[in-house]
């Protein structure tokens, strides 16, 4: 089984004024991608990631791909702010850690053609961007994908695809 699932996240008030991105890669050479600045309201971010049956556990997926980090098990991405964003004049140099667990192999199997969506806090305790791994983590939820609009924002990568061949969709 080697497939792609749709995820979305949506960054509930963050700060306004700074930069947010999704990061491919790993380590020094990693690239952000779909970078937003935050104002009034909320952001949205949109990628695909591949999945796969992990080995030895027949009900869990396991996660692949540009924007994937961590163990089998224990996967996540990040959305980078501020400085890691490529905003030099950002006081804030911060990532969000983006949990991919919760989403089983019948759950992936049941919502093709619909996207996995997570709702996060925006801005954290100190009044900064949030960071780190949500406390508040409530998982993911199927929803229908956005419908395009004329207030939606697309970004792609130079080569006008992300990491694995589809448009990476980011919007407010």
């Amino acid at each position: 089984m080697a497939d792609e699932i749709k995820l979305r996240v949506v960054l509930k008030s963050p700060p306004p004024g700074v930069d947010y991105g999704l990061q491919s890669g790993q380590g020094n050479p990693y690239e952000v991608v779909g970078k937003q600045r935050s104002g009034k309201g909320d952001l949205k971010f949109e990628l695909q990631v591949g999945t796969k049956e992990r080995v030895g556990k027949s009900a869990e997926l396991d996660f692949t791909g540009h924007f994937v980090q961590g163990k089998a098990g224990d996967r996540f991405f990040y959305i980078d702010i501020g400085t890691y964003a490529g905003q030099t004049d950002s006081e804030w140099g911060r990532r969000l850690k983006i949990p991919l667990r919760g989403i089983s192999k019948a759950a992936a199997a049941k919502a093709k053609g619909k996207t996995f969506e997570t709702v996060i806090a925006g801005t954290g305790k100190d009044g900064g961007p949030s960071c780190a791994t949500p406390k508040d983590f409530t998982g993911w939820k199927v929803k229908a994908p956005l419908e395009k609009s004329a207030s939606r924002k697309r970004e792609t990568s130079s080569s006008g695809h992300g990491p694995l061949g589809a448009p990476y969709t980011i919007g407010k």
